[in-house]
């Protein structure tokens, strides 16, 4: 700053200083600023709940199950859930995705152009269940039968189709396509059932369960995962055990391989980063295990699902960090420098406020002018 700017400037502060009325009101307002801050600060460390939205799909799905233990669980830690059914995955992006939903479930396998949707969490792996008629022996039986794939926007018409074709099936040609919901099926005559059924669930699932038991459907074993996963990164190599939905006659008969997709956890980016905090505790939690039976890896949170990891999954991720790190002490240093130049700061302010000593009004303009 040049000499004349430095002496106006500094002849300006003089006069500001020793005008008591400005003093005070300078005063005022630093006290107001600082008091906003104080409570900002306290706002920002003080518990708090709340209020999203989340979706698991059908209502008879187990991801709806799952969404229902999460709005339980989740009041212990200051969420509260409404849960809103939609009829498969595709819609529930796209409802997360214009921001009149939060939360979903998710299943893998599916198109991320959504600019808007995070990644929260990859919670388990489901498996792709293709239910038969009982004189349905082998996969290539499917040419020329009925598929049901559910709803038109559901994930596993997406996933199932995929299969289908590179079994070399194509839809319209070698087969025909039905969609008809979880809740149609349960409640059809079963001669008006179609031949076959895929849908996605965790092992057992509700719906396969009253298939086999009631209907007399069988599990078809899906031959090929182990080579499909080498064309589509969301595909497992995975397995039904033998007996799980019946024991007499027992299906399956024995363990059989199939399609294994990951199930998602993902929110709306707006949504807040301490809510999906608080939703991932609840859903890591031991209490929620035990209700679903089933163990959730934590160590699995960021396996990708096409999406960028949330800011919430970050600290989550974070918390477990040691306080003492490396990174903790150079922050903690930062800290330290940062309080000492405030200190510094305030002294200075303070001493400005204070005003020329009594008795002593202009000496330093005095000098100046000598």
């Amino acid at each position: 700053m040049s000499d004349p700017a430095a002496k106006l400037l500094d002849d300006f502060l003089h006069r500001l200083q020793r005008n008591a009325r400005v003093r005070k009101f300078l005063a005022v307002m630093l006290a107001i600023a600082s008091l906003c801050a104080v409570v900002y600060f306290i706002y920002d460390i003080v518990p708090r709940t709340y209020s999203l939205s989340i979706t698991g799909g059908d209502i008879l799905s187990n991801r709806h199950y799952l969404a229902k233990v999460l709005q339980e669980e989740a009041v212990n830690k200051g969420v509260s859930l409404e849960i809103r059914p939609t009829p498969g995955s595709l819609e529930a992006l796209a409802l997360v995705d214009e921001g009149k939903l939060d939360l979903a479930f998710i299943q893998g396998g599916l198109e991320s152009r959504q600019q808007n949707v995070v990644h929260v969490a990859t919670v388990a792996p489901e498996l792709l269940h293709l239910l038969v008629r009982p004189d349905i022996k082998e996969f290539g039986e499917l040419r020329g039968k009925l598929i049901n794939f559910g709803a038109k926007q559901g994930g596993t018409r997406v996933i199932a189709r995929q299969v289908l074709e590179f079994s070399g099936l194509i839809e319209g040609i070698d087969y025909v396509e039905s969609n008809i919901g979880a809740e149609d099926l349960l409640t059809m005559r079963a001669d008006r059932l179609p031949d076959a059924i895929v849908l996605t669930s965790f092992a057992p699932s509700d719906i396969a369960d009253f298939m086999v038991r009631q209907r007399g459907y069988r599990l078809l074993e899906i031959p090929f995962p182990g080579s499909l996963a080498l064309r589509l990164g969301w595909v497992a190599d995975s397995k039904i055990l033998a007996y799980t939905y019946s024991v007499s006659p027992p299906v399956p008969a024995q363990d059989i391989r199939t399609v294994g997709v990951n199930l998602h956890l993902v929110a709306n980016r707006n949504v807040d980063p301490r809510a999906v905090y608080q939703v991932l505790e609840s859903l890591f939690d031991p209490a929620l295990e035990s209700r679903l039976k089933m163990k959730l890896n934590e160590s699995e949170l960021t396996v990708p699902s096409g999406f960028a990891l949330s800011e919430g999954s970050r600290h989550f991720i974070g918390r477990k960090n040691p306080v003492f790190s490396a990174e903790t002490l150079d922050r903690i240093k930062a800290l330290f420098g940062l309080i000492l130049s405030i200190v510094s700061t305030v002294l200075l302010i303070f001493k400005w406020f204070k005003g020329e000593p009594a008795g002593e009004p202009g000496t330093e303009r005095k000098q100046d002018a000598k």
